[in-house]
């Protein structure tokens, strides 16, 4: 499960504060001494118990006429600083199980009752409120091919509560979450890392009573563009799908490049005879993906 940090310090910082000593320090939470300095300043920032309500005021009151310095917001997630170095800040809101923002929208917008993991590394912070819960499950990530239907060892870990204080690490592609909602309205801060590679590692969503893969969850805007690329049709575009289906270095991306590619055969024998000749495209989840499209073909 998540690794708690148990890190005691009464000061506080403003959110300036700690984004400027996270830049100054490259944030690397498989670094010891990188992480404990992560830590140390998410504990001093969520200290600081005025700052978001602050900044919520502030650019409501304004209604975002002026720059929100680096601020930018969704229903859920409020980023709170520039991306810089290789981590940026970030706050998420958790409505209460009987919340009125969760009983019209439901759970599903807000992730809960969705098993997954994620592929990147992140400290958390309880900051506001009771905290959501999460059913904890830990797997191997090198165990998994990534196919639908495909079965994964998922140990279970317990439940445990994200409260106020409470300092996590979540490890990427290792600790799988149930999160359920908090009992009350809650927040959490986190630092997220990221670096350039993270649109190439698969995050998945899993079926905990099956014990198996559910779907990956991380598509980004690349496969949209080979999607829309292909179904345009020029030479070009079909020469570049052919050939990430072929040999990309990511079994997602020759997935898309397949799922484009079959898209454009109308007649179902002939996108039946391509899907069998991905059986044999030598990647075990294209392989297994191949399969189930040709069972659902029949």
């Amino acid at each position: 499960m998540p690794r708690v940090i148990d890190l005691e310090d009464q000061s506080s910082c403003s959110l300036a504060e700690c984004a400027d000593a996270l830049a100054a320090n490259s944030f690397d939470p498989m670094n010891e001494e990188s992480l404990h300095h992560g830590a140390g300043w998410l504990r001093r920032l969520g200290n600081n118990a005025t700052f978001l309500g602050d900044i919520l005021v502030r650019n409501l009151a304004h209604r975002y006429r002026e720059d929100a310095d680096g601020q930018s917001y969704g229903p859920q997630s409020l980023i709170l600083s520039d991306h810089r170095g290789n981590c940026f800040l970030r706050a998420n809101i958790w409505p209460g199980a009987e919340d009125h923002v969760l009983l019209a929208s439901g759970r599903s917008p807000f992730l809960y009752d969705m098993p997954h993991d994620h592929n990147f590394h992140f400290l958390t912070l309880g900051y506001f409120g009771p905290g959501y819960w999460s059913d904890y499950y830990e797997y191997e990530y090198a165990e998994v091919a990534g196919y639908r239907g495909e079965p994964v060892r998922l140990k279970p870990m317990g439940r445990q509560r994200l409260e106020e204080g409470k300092l996590m690490l979540y490890r990427a592609h290792r600790d799988v979450h149930r999160q359920l909602p908090a009992d009350a309205l809650s927040v959490s801060i986190n630092i997220m890392h990221a670096n350039p590679a993270l649109g190439w590692l698969d995050q998945y969503r899993f079926d905990i009573e099956g014990g198996t893969l559910g779907a990956i969850i991380s598509h980004g805007s690349t496969d949209a563009f080979l999607r829309v690329a292909v179904a345009m049709g020029d030479d070009e575009s079909l020469e570049l799908a052919e050939s990430f289906a072929a040999s990309h270095p990511s079994d997602r991306m020759r997935l898309t490049a397949s799922d484009a590619l079959a898209s454009r055969f109308t007649d179902a024998a002939e996108r039946d005879a391509f899907w069998a000749k991905m059986e044999h495209s030598g990647s075990r989840m294209v392989a297994a993906e191949a399969t189930a499209r040709r069972a659902a073909l029949a």
